[in-house]
Parts: structure tokens; sequence; C-alpha cells
């Protein structure tokens, strides 16, 4: 099964950097967003990322300029007919995935894989809406995408074997990616160990026990983590980090797989982390 042409769906912070690291490594990316003005902040975080590349001496011009030709940018989802395999990044909202799904099945052709970037769903809630649940499985990459070598594939009770070896092949021979395989459970493995950590943090920064910047300085010193827990889960996103726990919590209804009350708040507050200059920092 060779995959030429990849199709992109959502252009955030995790489809635009799929699309860049696709691009750069020779492939045909049809990346689509919602509405032209999406579309154009998709655009502009891949240059705008490819620009900075070519500054640091990490990618000379003209490969930039090759990877920029390998993009075409839509609103029309029609326009990923000839797409080998598409690619869902959408928000995580699991019934705008399944609308995606039903609506990709139609117009994709027999042979064409659907995969999602979900971080926490379990893939077979948007296999089971199309025709083709063989030929869906999961393929969850880490953000930043350009950067982080790691990808997850998940397989579901329902995804051939050779689907299951095209995405893996794609992900590490032609993107470059490191693979590890999985069951189909929400988290997978890295969120599944991730997640919880990650809540306590919170927990014990809601509880008074240390400060956000002593609970960060003692992971990054005591344990070697490259970033604290605080740090990490406001550049991962305060609202990914909230579906994330929620989809977790849900399918194990386990206690600390659930969402600390704060998280909740600063939520809802707008208080994301980065992506709003406003988390557990400042930006």
């Amino acid at each position: 099964m060779t995959i030429t042409t990849l199709g992109v769906i959502g252009t955030g912070a995790m489809g635009s950097g799929i699309i860049e690291v696709a691009a750069k490594a020779g492939v045909t990316v049809i990346a689509r967003d919602i509405n032209a003005a999406a579309v154009e902040a998709g655009q502009g975080k891949v240059e705008g990322s490819m620009a900075k590349a070519v500054e640091r001496g990490k990618l000379d011009e003209a490969a930039r300029d090759a990877a920029v030709a390998n993009i075409t940018w839509t609103t029309d989802l029609a326009d990923l007919a000839p797409c080998d395999l598409v690619i869902e990044a959408a928000p995580e909202n699991l019934e705008l995935k399944k609308e995606i799904f039903a609506e990709l099945d139609s117009i994709l052709g027999p042979e064409a894989i659907i995969a999602t970037n979900t971080s926490s769903y379990p893939i077979i809630e948007v296999a089971m809406v199309t025709s083709r649940p063989e030929k869906v499985v999961g393929m969850h990459f880490f953000n930043p995408a350009t950067v982080m070598k790691l990808v997850e594939v998940i397989s579901t009770q329902r995804t051939a074997d050779e689907v299951k070896a095209a995405a893996d092949a794609f992900a590490s021979d032609v993107l470059g990616k490191r693979v590890v395989h999985c069951k189909d459970r929400a988290g997978f493995v890295v969120n599944m160990l991730l997640v919880p950590y990650l809540c306590q943090a919170m927990r014990m920064f809601e509880n008074g026990h240390a400060s956000a910047a002593d609970i960060d300085e003692a992971m990054k010193l005591g344990a070697g983590h490259p970033m604290g827990p605080l740090e990490l889960s406001d550049m991962i996103g305060l609202d990914v980090m909230l579906w994330t726990a929620e989809s977790l919590h849900d399918e194990y209804n386990e206690a600390f797989y659930a969402p600390p009350p704060l998280l909740r708040r600063m939520v809802t507050a707008g208080q994301l982390g980065r992506k709003t200059g406003q988390g557990f920092y400042s930006y």
C-alpha cells in the first residue's frame, strides 16, 4: 500500500506540524481546515516554522521552497479525494471526528486509509461510522511534530494487518519517526502514563503543597525531565489536558484520571497555557 498523497484535516498546532514534516519528506500534502481564516493561520504556522529552520541553518532555501510547493491548502473536504492516506487532526471532540470520518468515507477511494491523531479517544469509535473500519488506524503524533520522534500506531479490533503495516512504514520510512504499537484503549501508551502525573502536579499546586516553579524545578533536577509537569501542561494546552483526562476517566473510571477542579476552572476562564498567554505561567 504505497502512500504518495497525504491529506491532513486540521491545521492547528498538531496538524501544521504533520503537514510540515510530510512536505519536507517530499510527500504531496493536501491540507484542509474549516474556513479561510483557519487555513491562512495554518499556512502561516507552517511557512513561518520553515523560515525559522532556514534562519537556523537546519533547512536550505531550495528544500524549503520544494516543501512549500508540496502543499495544497483548501477549505473543501472533497479536495482530499486523491489521497492515499488522510490524517485527521481536528479538535478533541468525538462527535466532530465522527462527522469528519463519515464524510471522508464517502469522498475517498476504496483503498484509502483514514487515520486519526486523537490523543485520547478509542479509535473504534470513529472507525465504525465508516464503511471501511478495516482501513481505519490511529497515528498519534506528539507536539511539536517537527521535533518529537514518536508516533503511536494504534490498531482496533477491525484494523487490517496491511493497514497497520502501511501506517507504520509511512511514519518510519517516509517521515523518519520511531513507531510504537499499542492496543486501542484511551490514552494509548504515553497519555495513559503521562496524564495522571500531570494531573497530580496540578493537585499539588492547587493544594498549596509547592509553587508551580518549585514543582517543575524538582522534576527537572530530581528526575531528569526536560520540562516540569506544569510547564508541559501549558505547552500541551490546558483544554487538551482537560479533554484527555475526561476521556481517560470515562474509559477507566479511576480517580487518578479525573481532571483536577483547578484545571476545569482555568479552561473555563480561557487560561489555556502558551496558546493564550496565560496558564500556570504567563507568556
